[in-house]
């Protein structure tokens, strides 16, 4: 594949490899796609349109809605309810998984995402972005059911995340490495601008909530204390610390040069019986999906996330992905 090419002919390039093949795939990524241009607009035209702000509302994990987090959600499910595509969708900000319409076509893919991550971020003007997992729709009668929705990230077929930001990027895995698509405003397209992304093994930039470092667990304060120690300790070599409270911000810069992500489990979110902050379904397995197939590593800090078994549509999880060596060292902390 070359630099410049669209994201519909890399996908249909991509899919000659799979026997079988009939254009729904590429049929799917192009509604989300559709889907991710429309929000893309509206987020780069922010107050001009009204859709900074609160909506007064709530999603499912009790969080105040922005009004983007609505409309984007909207975006998603008819972008993709009508074409034939899809089974069943599910959404972060939804508290039950979403049946299709009685008269619309059924279509053999599952798709889960969580329309606009990081959309606290939205009236400061900071990059956010939707992030997307796609699995294969199981083949029994009837509409399919939250169980058919709850499968680790292993069966994931695809995954990815559009950032908006100064430019916005598609960055997708089809379990084939990953790669990075462009929007050319001009001509409406994704175009291929980076291809078969590698995350460096090591690094020297992490980032973590250090507001929170007081109730982190003993293996993260150590491996974060071994950081700031700088090249006088244990590490020998400076680090930087970076935080921008949106997932897909975070994951993109590591995709792009490398990095260590945390929002591990700690002593608030257990008081609040929260076993995580990050939502599994939506946004660790995709996001893991992407870290992996890059070559970096993804765990909860002790334990792959991509072979957990969901336990709920809306199960939250711990996650420490990025550069490999760097997520073994924390997850060796923890299993010490």
């Amino acid at each position: 594949m070359h630099i410049g090419t669209t994201l519909t002919n890399y996908i249909i390039e991509t899919q000659r490899n799979f026997k079988g093949a009939t254009g729904e795939f590429t049929g799917l990524l192009n509604d989300i796609a559709v889907a991710c241009k429309k929000i893309s607009d509206l987020v780069n035209k922010g107050d001009l349109v009204d859709i900074l702000g609160s909506a007064e509302s709530e999603n499912v994990q009790g969080e105040t809605q922005k009004k983007m987090d609505v409309i984007s959600n909207e975006i998603f499910m008819e972008a993709l309810q009508h074409n034939g595509h899809v089974a069943g969708l599910a959404s972060e900000e939804m508290d039950e998984i979403c049946q299709l319409p009685k008269n619309a076509p059924r279509g053999h893919y599952l798709v889960l995402f969580d329309p606009l991550d990081g959309s606290s971020n939205i009236d400061v003007n900071v990059s956010v972005g939707t992030i997307f997992s796609i699995l294969k729709a199981p083949v029994h009668p009837g509409d399919p059911s939250t169980e058919d929705f709850l499968r680790p990230g292993v069966e994931q077929v695809a995954a990815g995340y559009c950032l908006y930001g100064p430019s916005t990027m598609m960055v997708l895995t089809t379990g084939q490495g990953v790669n990075m698509f462009t929007l050319d405003r001009h001509f409406g397209e994704f175009l291929l601008t980076h291809e078969n992304i590698t995350i460096p093994e090591d690094t020297q930039e992490f980032a973590i909530n250090a507001s929170n470092m007081r109730f982190w667990e003993a293996p993260v304060k150590r491996y974060i204390d071994e950081c700031l120690q700088g090249k006088e300790g244990p590490r020998g070599k400076d680090f930087n610390m970076r935080w921008v409270a949106s997932m897909v911000a975070e994951v993109h810069r590591i995709l792009t040069r490398g990095g260590i992500f945390m929002y591990p489990l700690d002593e608030k979110l257990k008081t609040k019986g929260q076993a995580g902050k990050l939502r599994l379904m939506y946004e660790a397995n995709p996001m893991s999906f992407l870290i992996e197939q890059a070559g970096g590593a993804s765990t909860t800090g002790r334990e792959r996330i991509m072979e957990m078994k969901p336990e709920h549509i809306h199960q939250r999880v711990p996650v420490v992905l990025g550069s490999k060596n760097e997520v073994d060292r924390v997850t060796s902390y923890h299993n010490d």
